[in-house]
This record gives C-alpha cells, sequence and structure tokens, in this order.
C-alpha cells in the first residue's frame, strides 16, 4: 500500500516536473538569448554600456532602422549602398564573405526574401514520401536542367537544411499554410501544427 502510494506521489511529482519544464524552458532560453545579444552589443563600447546599459543596443536597433530607410527611400542613399553593395562583391577575397552572407539574410527578411513559397515535394515513390519545403527556384535551364525547379528542406529543431534539384511534376504547393506556419511546422517536426497560433505543447491530462 505505501509503495503504491510512493508511486502514485513520484509520478504526480514528475508528471508536473516536467510540464514546468516545458513551461519555464522555453521563457528561460528566449530571456537568455536576448539578454545575450543585448550584452554582446552594449560591450562593442564597454565605457559607455557601463554608464548607461542597453544605450549602445539601443542605438545600434535605431541606426540599422534608420540605413534600412534611407538605401531604399532615397535616391542618394540607394546609390551610395548599391555603390558599397557592388564594390564588396568584386573585392577578391572579401566577396567570398559579403555575397553569400547578403544572400543567406536576404533569403530571410527584406524584400528579396525567398522562404515564402511552401510546397510539398515528393522525395520517395514507393511508399510515397513527401516533405515541405520552399521553392527556391522556378528554373534550373541556365544549368541545363530543363523542367527541374530547386527546393530548400529545413531540417527539423535546426536552423540548417538542405537543397535538392527536382522535376516540376514532383512539387505540390502548400494549401491551407502561411510560409511562416509552414516553416513552423517543419522545424517543430511537424508537432505545430497547421495554424501559425496552434499551441505546440499542451498540458498532460
Amino acid at each position: 500500500m505505501k509503495k503504491s502510494t510512493f508511486e502514485n506521489i513520484t509520478n504526480f511529482f514528475l508528471k508536473n516536473f516536467f510540464q514546468g519544464l516545458v513551461i519555464i524552458g522555453p521563457i528561460g532560453l528566449t530571456i537568455f538569448v536576448i539578454w545575450y545579444i543585448v550584452s554582446a552589443i552594449d560591450n562593442i563600447i564597454p565605457s559607455v554600456a557601463k554608464e548607461i546599459p542597453g544605450l549602445v543596443f539601443i542605438s545600434t536597433i535605431l541606426m540599422t532602422a534608420v540605413l534600412g530607410y534611407l538605401g531604399n527611400k532615397f535616391v542618394v542613399g540607394k546609390f551610395f549602398f548599391d555603390t558599397m553593395d557592388r564594390f564588396l562583391e568584386k573585392t577578391p577575397g572579401v566577396k567570398h564573405i559579403y555575397t553569400p552572407t547578403k544572400d543567406v539574410m536576404s533569403s530571410f527578411v527584406g524584400d528579396k526574401k525567398k522562404f515564402n513559397d511552401p510546397v510539398w515535394v515528393k522525395t520517395n515513390e514507393n511508399p510515397e514520401i513527401w516533405r515541405i519545403g520552399f521553392l527556391t527556384q522556378k528554373e534550373m535551364s541556365d544549368v541545363d536542367k530543363h523542367n527541374y525547379v530547386a527546393v530548400y528542406l529545413p531540417h527539423s529543431y535546426a536552423i540548417s537544411g538542405w537543397v535538392i534539384v527536382t522535376e516540376e511534376k514532383n512539387i505540390k504547393p502548400v494549401v491551407g499554410m502561411t510560409a511562416a506556419s509552414a516553416m513552423k511546422f517543419a522545424v517543430s517536426g511537424g508537432v505545430a501544427g497547421f495554424h501559425s497560433d496552434d499551441n505546440i505543447f499542451k498540458a498532460p491530462e
């Protein structure tokens, strides 16, 4: 009788402990990442950060937003940044760092982001297996791959992924999910559900 009571108490404790981890874990990790980023940027100018914590971070964010506005809305600003862009893309050594970094960042944010066209991709015929991905190149004829497309397949629980080139007949547009929901679905291993407002975790019964 005592053993059964002890097991019940242990199971009750463990169930609530792990549920607590599910609640606290994402919150704690989010706070840690934000704190780390703010601290790292703040420490660019340690003397200012010591006197007024957060000032360097806020100034950096505001300056970045202003540069983005000037680079898009004003002819002079656009000309200046386009000239710098061409210069960096043609500079030996530097271009191998600058160009890939620019391409990756512009794929996720900005007016030229690429991951906004989710598709289903058939990766196996028998048995039939489909994966969710993002159409990044609709035409591959320049590399002698006519009627082929390029699709980015994100990995679950990671920021990495891989690119496949497959025939157009092997892809179908995703219906019922936005690009953000599709990315969330893929990265979460399918746990997140089909809509961006679905809860990933639910309290145990």
